[in-house]
Order: C-alpha cells, then sequence, then structure tokens
C-alpha cells in the first residue's frame, strides 16, 4: 500500500512507477502549468503525465527544467496521439516529444487511444516496442484499450503494455479491466479519478465517508483507487487542489467505505468509449 508521493509500483520490466502523479490535461496557459508543476514538486510529487494531444509537453518541458529537480528524479509520461499510428510516424512524433520536452528518454509512452476503426494500434505498438529496445522510453504502454485490444497487440507482438490508462471513478470502476491487468502483469492507472469535472454526480453519496475521515469527497475517490492498486492521476493546474489531491496518505477505506463506493459503479463514461472513438486521424 503506497505511504506517500514516492511510493511505486513496480512495473512487469522492474522499472519502479510513482503510484500518484499530477495530470495536466486541460492545463493550457503556460505560466499556470509551470506554477503548477512546480507546486507539485515542491510538495512532494515526483510524477507528471502529460500528452502530445494536451499540447503543453513543451510547458512541461519549461517546468521540469525549471523545478530543482534532477531529471532522473521525476517520471514523466507522454502519449502517442491517433494520427501518428503509422510505424515511422510514430517514431517521429516520438522525437518531436521529446524536443518539446527537452528530455533524450521518457519515463513512460503511451498509445493514447486505440482507434480500431483504423485498424493501426498494432502498428503504433511495434514502434513503441522498437523505441523501447532502443532504450529511449524506460516503460511502454497503452491508454483507453480493453481487454480485446490488450489480447490483439500480445498475440500480434509477443509484448504484453506494462500499463494501462484509463478513465476510471466511482461511476467507472473498470472492474473488468483491473481484473485483467492484475492476472496479465500490467498495472492499470486511472485518469479522470475525480469525474471529470462531474464529482458533484457522486459528491453527496461520498459525504458520509469524506466526513468520517475528516476528508473531502475528492480525497475518498482518490484514495478509493489507492486502496485498490490503481495508480491515479488527478487532475489539477491550481496549487491548493494539488496539495489537497495528495493528502491522502493519513486515512485508510474500510470495508464498508469501499462497498459503499462499489455500489455506485455504473460503468458510465465521461470521455468517449474506447470502442467507437476515432477521433484524430488524418487520411
Amino acid at each position: 500500500m503506497l505511504k506517500n508521493l514516492q511510493d511505486t509500483y513496480t512495473l512487469s520490466n522492474g522499472v519502479k512507477m510513482p503510484g500518484l502523479g499530477l495530470g495536466v490535461w486541460k492545463v493550457e496557459d503556460e505560466a499556470e502549468l509551470i506554477s503548477a508543476v512546480h507546486a507539485a514538486v515542491d510538495n512532494g510529487y515526483i510524477a507528471i503525465d502529460t500528452a502530445t494531444a494536451y499540447d503543453n509537453e513543451q510547458f512541461v518541458g519549461k517546468a521540469v527544467d525549471t523545478c530543482g529537480k534532477k531529471r532522473e528524479d521525476l517520471f514523466i509520461t507522454t502519449k502517442l496521439w491517433n494520427a501518428h499510428h503509422q510505424y515511422d510516424e510514430a517514431l517521429r512524433a516520438f522525437d518531436r516529444s521529446c524536443e518539446k520536452l527537452k528530455a533524450d528518454y521518457v519515463d513512460l509512452y503511451l498509445i493514447h487511444w486505440p482507434t480500431p476503426a483504423y485498424d493501426d494500434y498494432v502498428e503504433a505498438w511495434k514502434a513503441l516496442i522498437h523505441l523501447y529496445e532502443e532504450k529511449r522510453v524506460r516503460a511502454i504502454g497503452v491508454c483507453n484499450f480493453k481487454p480485446h485490444h490488450l489480447d490483439r497487440v500480445y498475440k500480434e507482438t509477443g509484448i504484453m503494455p506494462m500499463v494501462d490508462q484509463v478513465e476510471c471513478h466511482p461511476l467507472n470502476q473498470q472492474l473488468e479491466l483491473l481484473d485483467y491487468c492484475k492476472k496479465n502483469g500490467i498495472v492499470m492507472e486511472a485518469y479522470s479519478p475525480l469525474l471529470s469535472g462531474n464529482l458533484a454526480d457522486v459528491s453527496d453519496k461520498l459525504e458520509a465517508i469524506a466526513k468520517k475521515h475528516g476528508k473531502t469527497a475528492a480525497q475518498v475517490c482518490i484514495r478509493f483507487q489507492i486502496e485498490r492498486g490503481v495508480i491515479v492521476i488527478p487532475q489539477s493546474g491550481h496549487s491548493n487542489r494539488i496539495v489537497e489531491n495528495a493528502n491522502v496518505f493519513d486515512f485508510a477505506l474500510d470495508e464498508e467505505d469501499m462497498a459503499a463506493i462499489a455500489a455506485l459503479n455504473q460503468d458510465h463514461h465521461f470521455l468517449p468509449d474506447p470502442d467507437t472513438a476515432n477521433f484524430g486521424k488524418k487520411r
């Protein structure tokens, strides 16, 4: 069980990945993002999650360069966008990400969406394997992949993703996928753990649990993922929220709490369903 922001999970290749990090999706203002990353690092965060599609990798690069931490002491994740799944283009896209991040390697590189209608995510996965073999990335994985997507990349390449980052929160607990990941040596990572701006949809139902522990509904949502062994990356551009989101290591949810949260599951997506999301392609 995680005890602080520096605690890690060990991926299938032995790389240690922090269990709680900062997500910067939707943080598009340079000054705001740099301030957020600095606040996170000052308060003990060592993991930062960005993506080509967020259009802020260059700001993350500046923030990392000026945060006072050595690059090797941080864990940086970015993602390959859907328009770049062709093998050679995926390699070029990675080079562009590194240039923006001011880095010669990335700790974790992920395919952002499977975009199944275009049937090219396996080709993208082969490019990520090449980058891993070249030691330009320390670990590779995917986002928004369901078990059948994972089965296919493994069947066609013999390499299973090390991480699967997916929408995961009390209304979409990803029970089938979490079971699959645990059985197949994949670490599951939760984005939008605070319901993608829709926390009010469940805050009244979490109020009793939050009050019981002297915490907020947001902190209960984050702790819920920690109790399940899921890496969690709440997004924020505000220092007070960044601090609040990390203040989750001084309490634990008991069986009654976990059962009450489990009962909220509806398999509800706020983001698109990966089986039908085919946006961002160039043809």
